[in-house]
């Protein structure tokens, strides 16, 4: 019997993503629904694009009320909310080498496409990213930046990165630098 009572009581990690349009309060509806099932807000990442609000978020809820959880979770899509709902994995355990990638240049075609092809080719995995497209200083023209956390595999070398993205930065116009994080 008291395996089974652990086993009710114990916490379940969820990955939710959510997109809805733009409006005031999507977050604390959000929150709402999370809490209202004895759910933990752990970790999140949240933006404005497009005129749309999306999200990632990752909490533990008790694993008897999952269920309710995802019912209360999908009725937001009436709302306009839209969420989907993965389990998580588990962590990685194993220390992982991080690295910073910082890039700029003039905005065209495929950036992101060349630079992680590069990154997936040499087995990298990509933490977090941000882009934007801004106006340059000099002439106005669109420039396209972007922000980087790595995870390098065991046993690349950072400079053996470095020189692959030093091949393709010239080939897209863009300065690539590479730092340990």
């Amino acid at each position: 019997m008291a395996a089974d009572a652990t086993s009710d009581s114990a916490e379940e990690e969820l990955v939710l993503t959510s997109i809805a349009r733009d409006r005031p309060g999507l977050v604390e509806r959000l929150a709402g629904v999370v809490a209202e099932h004895s759910g933990n807000w752990i970790d999140s990442s949240m933006a404005r694009l497009g005129g749309e609000f999306a999200g990632i978020l990752r909490i533990s809820v008790p694993r008897a009320s999952v269920a309710d959880l995802e019912a209360a979770l999908a009725a937001l899509a009436q709302e306009g909310i839209d969420v989907t709902i993965r389990r998580a994995e588990a962590a990685q355990t194993a220390p992982a080498r991080r690295v910073s990638l910082e890039l700029t240049g003039l905005d065209h075609t495929g950036i992101v496409l060349e630079v992680t092809r590069a990154l997936a080719g040499q087995g990298v995995s990509i933490d977090e990213l941000h882009t934007e497209v801004f106006a340059g200083s000099m002439g106005g023209e669109p420039m396209f930046s972007a922000k980087a956390d790595l995870v390098l595999p065991e046993g690349l070398d950072l400079d053996a990165l470095r020189g692959t993205l030093e091949e393709i930065a010239s080939d897209i116009m863009v300065d690539i630098e590479l730092a340990e994080a």
